[in-house]
């Protein structure tokens, strides 16, 4: 499971500080709403909230604002969120913790779930953010050539990996590269292969199999998550092994997922929210990364391509899914 470095949790109670008052915090994210809150990893940021004693329509409203996987529409978002002039806000990934920091420089920002901060110019150290910015990172770049090594356990006969990124995502690229040098260290080829949107996903796999890749790997994008269940189909109609960092890919029935719980990178973000309302400034509280993965492996999808896990794999996962 999630291990991450401590924030440390005032208790709910310390809220008590300032009766009456309800705090306003923006949430900006690359994706579309989803239909519960409940059901989806957004949640965990709510959860997070309520754990610290946050109740919407009591002392919280989160104003939310969705891109519906239209990365061009973040910066106009992100100036209806400044102009709100809220207590803090929330960006979901690199994209829109990049526009959010095009549009303010001095409002609260927590990101969560962005890979590589320091790469991205969000922040200037992990350590020492200095800015307006800090939060949580799901350190993508570094997840990558984990997965090929993952993959590589399952099916040691392969030759040519498909990367499946999102090339508006400023992430992508470095977990591509990532893998890429993994690949190459093992004497392997990979290959890039770009999706905006669900709609290029069916042009996307047309491309893969012409270049008869052995397996896909599909780089952390809160669209292609999105897509995720389209993205297992496509995959398993191929007979492609897939992967990626999220368990709801291996859960909508792609091979396996590793990677960090986003909903987990989420709840801990609420952390940093409540430091931050309760006067911290965001360039003193370090940058969290995750010390641990999970590793979520679909028994039925491998049954059905001819894949047997080995027993040593099964016992490192984390779910099985029968």
């Amino acid at each position: 499971m999630l291990a991450l470095l401590a924030l440390g949790a005032a208790p709910a109670a310390s809220l008590a500080q300032r009766p009456g008052k309800v705090w306003r915090v923006g949430f900006l994210v690359p994706r579309s709403r989803p239909t519960s809150f409940d059901d989806d990893s957004i949640g965990g940021f709510i959860r997070g909230m309520r754990e610290l004693g946050y109740v919407e329509g009591r002392n919280l409203l989160i104003e939310w604002r969705f891109a519906d996987n239209k990365l061009d529409r973040l910066p106009g978002l992100a100036r209806e969120l400044v102009a709100l002039r809220p207590d803090v806000v929330v960006a979901l990934a690199t994209p829109a913790a990049v526009a959010m920091q095009k549009a303010t420089s001095t409002l609260p920002i927590v990101m969560t779930n962005v890979g590589d901060p320091v790469g991205a110019g969000l922040v200037k150290s992990l350590a020492r953010p200095e800015a307006n910015i800090t939060g949580m990172s799901n350190f993508t770049a570094e997840v990558g050539p984990k997965q090929f090594e993952v993959l590589l356990e399952i099916i040691p006969h392969l030759s040519r990996v498909a990367v499946l990124v999102n090339p508006d995502n400023p992430g992508s690229q470095a977990v591509f590269r990532s893998i890429q040098d993994a690949a190459r260290q093992a004497r392997k080829e990979v290959i890039l292969v770009h999706a905006r949107h669900e709609q290029d996903l069916a042009a996307a796999f047309a491309t893969i199999a012409r270049e008869r890749a052995d397996a896909v790997i599909v780089a952390g994008d809160p669209s292609l998550n999105e897509a995720r269940r389209l993205i297992a189909d496509l995959a398993l109609k191929q007979r492609l092994p897939c992967m990626g960092p999220f368990r709801e890919l291996a859960e909508a029935g792609a091979l396996a997922g590793f990677g960090v719980p986003t909903d987990a990178i989420n709840r801990r973000a609420a952390h940093y929210v409540d430091k931050i309302l309760k006067g911290a400034r965001p360039g003193d509280l370090p940058v969290e990364l995750p010390a641990t993965f999970e590793l979520t492996l679909n028994r039925k999808t491998a049954k059905a391509l001819g894949i047997t896990f080995s027993p040593v794999l099964l016992l490192r996962a984390d779910k099985v899914i029968e």
